[in-house]
């Protein structure tokens, strides 16, 4: 079965966005990418200050309802739909549930009309994703260093990468390398740097 869903799954300020532009540039072939972060930005207003919305503590905890969360999988079954109309598809999310949040995909996935998906877990240090966090500007304190074993919490991946002193475009081609390798296409060793 050929993989047409890669997930990569980190906490904020993890560096998933730009492995995800990253992997765009790299794979062979035309890849779309969607975020929970689009999907949040997405949303009405309200919803950031309804129960049954999405919200941040001041020490950024982020507490999720039953709106939101229906939201969020009519969103993830409209992807899964668009994978198997034929469209590759990257999705960056933030399990905040950890091995229920994949569960919710995997359910998604599974059936008559399997979806073959690459997991991939995008590790950074608590303190170096808080560090980015404040150069960011645009997230609350403490939502990194919270989210950054929280969402690995029994999630089991085809593949890891670690951010903490690694660059995205690195960590981007290890997941293609990985993805060719996983579907028989000879490795392109042209980018790699001699030992």
């Amino acid at each position: 079965m050929t993989t047409r869903m890669i997930i990569l799954n980190g906490g904020s300020s993890a560096g998933k966005s730009g492995i995800v532009r990253c992997l765009q540039a790299e794979l062979p072939d035309q890849w779309l990418a969607f975020g929970v972060d689009s999907l949040t930005e997405a949303m009405p207003a309200r919803m950031q200050t309804s129960d049954g919305g999405i919200s941040i503590s001041a020490d950024g905890e982020v507490g999720i309802g039953a709106d939101f969360r229906a939201l969020e999988q009519a969103w993830a079954q409209g992807l899964v739909a668009m994978v198997r109309a034929g469209a590759r598809v990257i999705v960056d999310d933030v399990f905040l549930g950890g091995a229920a949040s994949q569960q919710r995909w995997q359910r998604l996935l599974d059936g008559p009309q399997g979806v073959d998906v690459l997991w991939v877990g995008v590790r950074c240090d608590g303190a170096v994703a808080a560090g980015r966090e404040i150069a960011r500007g645009d997230r609350a304190p403490g939502m990194a260093e919270a989210q950054a074993r929280l969402v690995h919490e029994g999630v089991r991946y085809d593949l890891e990468v670690d951010t903490t002193h690694t660059e995205s475009l690195t960590c981007a081609r290890a997941i293609a390398a990985h993805l060719g390798e996983r579907e028989g296409r000879p490795r392109d060793t042209s980018r790699e740097r001699p030992s």
